[in-house]
C-alpha cells in the first residue's frame, strides 16, 4: 500500500511538472508561432496550432529591415554582455575570496556594508551614475555601456559564501609551496570553483543580456542599440510589423537559451555548494 502511494505521488509531481513546463513553454511558442506566420495569420480571428504554410522568408526580412538594426545589435548585446560576465565575475570573486579568506579584522563591516548596497534601489542610482558617463565623455560607448555595471553586491555575497566552505586544505599546500593568496586563487580556487563561477556567469549574462534602461539612456547612437532597444523601436513604429515583431523577439531570447540550456546544470550546483542557506 505505502509504495502505491509512493508511485502515485511521484507521478502526480511528474505530471504537475509537465503542465508548469508545457505553461512556461506558451510564449516561446508564440514567438516561434507567428514569427512563422503571415501578419494575416497572426491577426485571423480563426486559431491554428502553426500556420499551414512556414514563412522562413521572415527570418531573412527581419535582418534585412532597414529600419531595424537586428545584425547589429545583437553585436552590440553580445560584446557588453560578455564583457559584463567577465568583469563582473572577475571582480566579485576577488571580493568574495578576499572577505573570506584575508585577515582582516573590519571585513565582516565591509561585508554588511557591501550587502547594503543591495537595498538601495536602482533608481537613486541612476541619474548619478549618468551624469559621471557624461562627463566622461562615455555616452554610447562600451565602456559607458559596461564599466558602471560591473559592481554586484549579490555576486559577491554567492563568491564570499562558495569560498567560506572552500576546502582550506588545498589552500594550505598551496601556502606551503610558497603560493601567496593571488597564485592560489588563480591556480587553486579558480579551477576548483567552476561551478559557481558557471552558475554566476550565466546569472549575470541574462541580466546584462535583458537590460534595457540603461542601454536605451547611453546607448543614444543607432550603432550602440543593443537588441532590447532595438525591439523598443517597433512600440513607436507608426506602422506596426508584427511578423517582423515576434521573429526578432524569437532571434533575441535564442542566445539566452543556448547558454541557459549549456550552463543549468551548474545554476543549481553553483548556488547548492556556497552555502546561501549558512
Amino acid at each position: 500500500m505505502h509504495d502505491a502511494l509512493t508511485r502515485a505521488g511521484r507521478a502526480l509531481r511528474l505530471v504537475f511538472l509537465i503542465a508548469l513546463a508545457l505553461l512556461f513553454l506558451i510564449p516561446l511558442y508564440l514567438l516561434v508561432r507567428n514569427g512563422l506566420a503571415t501578419e494575416r495569420d497572426i491577426t485571423a480571428p480563426g486559431w491554428t496550432f502553426f500556420p499551414h504554410t512556414l514563412q522562413w522568408s521572415n527570418l531573412t526580412e527581419v535582418f534585412r529591415d532597414p529600419n531595424l538594426p537586428l545584425g547589429r545589435a545583437l553585436l552590440s548585446s553580445t560584446l557588453i554582455a560578455v564583457s559584463t560576465t567577465l568583469g563582473t565575475v572577475l571582480l566579485a570573486s576577488l571580493a568574495g575570496y578576499g572577505l573570506a579568506r584575508i585577515p582582516y579584522r573590519r571585513a565582516d563591516l565591509v561585508f554588511y556594508a557591501i550587502l547594503g548596497t543591495l537595498m538601495v534601489p536602482a533608481a537613486v542610482t541612476f541619474v548619478p551614475s549618468f551624469v559621471l558617463v557624461s562627463t566622461l565623455g562615455w555616452i554610447s560607448t562600451l565602456r559607458g555601456l559596461v564599466v558602471p555595471t560591473l559592481f554586484s553586491a549579490f555576486a559577491c555575497f554567492i563568491f564570499r559564501q562558495y569560498f567560506l566552505g572552500f576546502p582550506q586544505e588545498l589552500e594550505d599546500a598551496a601556502r606551503v609551496d610558497g603560493l601567496g593568496y593571488w597564485r592560489t586563487y588563480w591556480r587553486i580556487v579558480v579551477p576548483n570553483a567552476r561551478p559557481v563561477f558557471a552558475a554566476v556567469g550565466t546569472i549575470v549574462f541574462i541580466g546584462a543580456w535583458n537590460a534595457f534602461l540603461w542601454p536605451l539612456v547611453i546607448g543614444q547612437d543607432r550603432e550602440a542599440w543593443t537588441v532590447q532597444v532595438a525591439l523598443s523601436t517597433f512600440t513607436t513604429a507608426q506602422n506596426l510589423n508584427l511578423h517582423e515583431l515576434f521573429v526578432a523577439a524569437a532571434v533575441s531570447i535564442a542566445p539566452l537559451v543556448v547558454v541557459f540550456l549549456l550552463l543549468q546544470r551548474y545554476i543549481v550546483a553553483g548556488v547548492e555548494r556556497s552555502g546561501i542557506d549558512d
